[in-house]
Order: C-alpha cells, then sequence, then structure tokens
C-alpha cells in the first residue's frame, strides 16, 4: 500500500482519550470499516472515521503523514526527554543551516542565556532591528532555539535572538516570562520598540502571548509584532483538537488534556488558570502589535490557536490567522518539507513587514 493509498482510522470515544486510554489505529483490510458517529446525551461523541492522506498536501508531507506511531506512551524521565531533544534539535540545526545559512553565537543578556543568530550579511537598514525568538518544547526542554530562528534570520536579514528562558519543572511560572521581559527590558536600551518583533512556536507561542500581556502590566513599550505559531491563551481549556490529535497527528500517543495533569500543572504552578497573564485570553488585548497566527489541520492545539486569534479579533487587533492543511504539530520544525518552507516564509514576511515602521 503507498502513501496515496494509506487511510489511518480514527476510532474510539472522545471521553476515553480524554482519559488517555486510545485504540489502535489500523488501515482497513476486511471492508467492514464505516464512518459512524454516536452523541451521547451530555454531548460525548464516539466516533469512526476513515481519513484518507489528502492529495492536497505535498508529496513529501504524505509520506510523514503514512508514517505509523504506536497509541501507547513511551516512559521517559525528563533527563532523557531532554537529552533526545537537545540530539534532535542539533541534528535538525545543521539540516537547516544548509537551506538557510547563518551565524550562531551564544551569550547572555541581562543575565539570561540567549542564542545570537545572525544572517551572513546584515543591510544597513536593518541593523537597528531585532527578532525574540520564544522557543517550544513543552516549557521544559528546548525544541527550537535553532530550528525556529535559523530560517527566519536568514529570510529576514534580521538578527534573532533566541531566550533560553529557565524550565519547568524546575522553574514553574512565570521564571520562563520573566526571562523573557527581562531580555527584552535590557533590548529596548538598545533597539526602539517599533524594531523589535517577539515570536515562538508551541510552548513559545503561548509565551509570545504572555510576554506581550505582561508588557503591557509594566507600562513598557510593546514590540511592533508578534507571531503565535501553534498555541493557546487559555491554560485552563485546550480546546477540542488535543482530545483528537497527538503531537504527530493521528499517529502516536494522545497525552491528558486535562489543565491538571501533571505536565501542565509543572508549568503552572500554583498560579489561578484564569490569570491574565498565564491565560492571555482573560487579558485585556487591545491595542496589540499586529500578530500573524499559524496552525495546522491536525495540530493538537489547533483549537487553542484559533480560539486565541478571535480573542485577538474581537479586541480590534490586527490578527491573522494562516491554517494548513493536515499537518500535525509545529510541521515546520521540519525543514525540508515545501510546507515547512512555505511557512517560515509567511512568518519571516510578516515580520520583517512590521518592523522598523
Amino acid at each position: 500500500m503507498n502513501a496515496s493509498e494509506r487511510v489511518l482510522v480514527l476510532s474510539g470515544m472522545i471521553a476515553a482519550l480524554a482519559a488517555n486510554q486510545t485504540f489502535a489505529q489500523q488501515p482497513p483490510s476486511d471492508g467492514k470499516h464505516t464512518n459512524s458517529s454516536t452523541i451521547a446525551p451530555d454531548g460525548t461523541a464516539y466516533v469512526t472515521r476513515i481519513v484518507p492522506v489528502p492529495a492536497t498536501v505535498s508529496p513529501e508531507a504524505q509520506k510523514m503523514l503514512a508514517r505509523s506511531e504506536g497509541d501507547a506512551a513511551i516512559p521517559e524521565t525528563l533527563e532523557q526527554r531532554r537529552a533526545g531533544i537537545d540530539k534532535w534539535q542539533a541534528g535538525v540545526g545543521e539540516e537547516s543551516k544548509k537551506l538557510y545559512p547563518v551565524n550562531i553565537s551564544a551569550d547572555t543578556i541581562a543575565g539570561i542565556p540567549v542564542r545570537i543568530v545572525t544572517p551572513l550579511k546584515i543591510a544597513p537598514e536593518k541593523r537597528d532591528r531585532v527578532l525574540i525568538n520564544l522557543h517550544g518544547g513543552g516549557f521544559n526542554s528546548d525544541s527550537g532555539s535553532l530550528s525556529e530562528t535559523i530560517p527566519i534570520a536568514n529570510l529576514t536579514g534580521t538578527k534573532v535572538i533566541a531566550v533560553l528562558y529557565r524550565l519547568a519543572p524546575e522553574h514553574p511560572f512565570p521564571a520562563g516570562l520573566d526571562d523573557a521581559v527581562a531580555v527584552y527590558k535590557e533590548l529596548l536600551k538598545t533597539y526602539k520598540p517599533n524594531h523589535i518583533g517577539i515570536y515562538g512556536t508551541s510552548a513559545g507561542a503561548i509565551l509570545t502571548a504572555e510576554v506581550t500581556v505582561k508588557l503591557r502590566h509594566l507600562g513598557l513599550p510593546l514590540p511592533a509584532a508578534t507571531g503565535i505559531f501553534s498555541g493557546l491563551g487559555d491554560l485552563g481549556h485546550a480546546g477540542d483538537s488535543i482530545a483528537l490529535f497527538a503531537l504527530n497527528g493521528f499517529s502516536g500517543h494522545l497525552d491528558d488534556p486535562d489543565p491538571n495533569a501533571r505536565g501542565s500543572k509543572e508549568y503552572t504552578g500554583s498560579t489561578p488558570l484564569k490569570d491574565p497573564v498565564l491565560s492571555p485570553v482573560y487579558a485585556d488585548l487591545t491595542g496589540f502589535p499586529p500578530t500573524l497566527f499559524i496552525s495546522s489541520g491536525r495540530d493538537l492545539l489547533l483549537s487553542g490557536t484559533t480560539i486565541l486569534h478571535r480573542a485577538y479579533l474581537c479586541a480590534g487587533v490586527d490578527a491573522r490567522l494562516v491554517v494548513f492543511e493536515a499537518l500535525p504539530h509545529a510541521f515546520w520544525n521540519n525543514p525540508s518539507l515545501p510546507e515547512s518552507k512555505e511557512a517560515d516564509q509567511l512568518m519571516a514576511s510578516f515580520l520583517d513587514k512590521h518592523l522598523g515602521k
């Protein structure tokens, strides 16, 4: 069975998914599988769906979507997770540099460790501009300080500073937020706010919105633009998509969407989940800078991204949303995908357009 012929079967009960119990995903072989749904009186959905790999994405993306991953959780310690992600991030960083040549160095700003990612050449009119990246990684690891910065620095021709903020569980909210704000405040000494942009993916996308709210509370000038790439703004309600999709879309283990689950509590700590800085959907968003939201059709944070986008729109913010067909969470971390190149270009064009106005 080739990639175009493969199908993925999503089956089971949404309540069971929320309880971290998933059903095996097997392509139909006996002709007996059907599309069906039953809705319980409380709204719980019992669903079976056959979802073909769509022809609307690139052949490379079709091949990626056809990969099968087991539903069972694979236990790992935090140390193992971080070591594995660090190794992957180093590899994807090298791959990214081949596509998008840049210079990378390590430094500290306001006592916070950072990566400085700069284009090989910076045009004179862009030397007074800077972008701040807040990397993804579930708030407990670094899964983006290279993969999220290298393409953007190259494509915008602008220096990018990746903040290596403190991580949970050792440092719950607001430690990472405080680190990001400290770096921004220090950069305000040498850069005009309308020459600064902030963006991030996943945990970093959440943090980007949190930082913007915090800057408003501190009475500091806001950046020229922000990028919220697969995030959310309500730590108490993840939305529908997280009950449907795993990290890799239909394939793989489903995490517990309960905001009181261990992984969530390790970040939120004792902070009330409706705190407007922790969960920006409860904040006053009026006057926020132009913001680009990006997600994808099989992104576990699709709901969270679109809900926060609507909150920005309701506040009158210039907020734009792009949803890529069928792809899983943060797919742009695979730099060679045609869709990743398109996403990186959209991110870079938006940020570049709004800096220095």
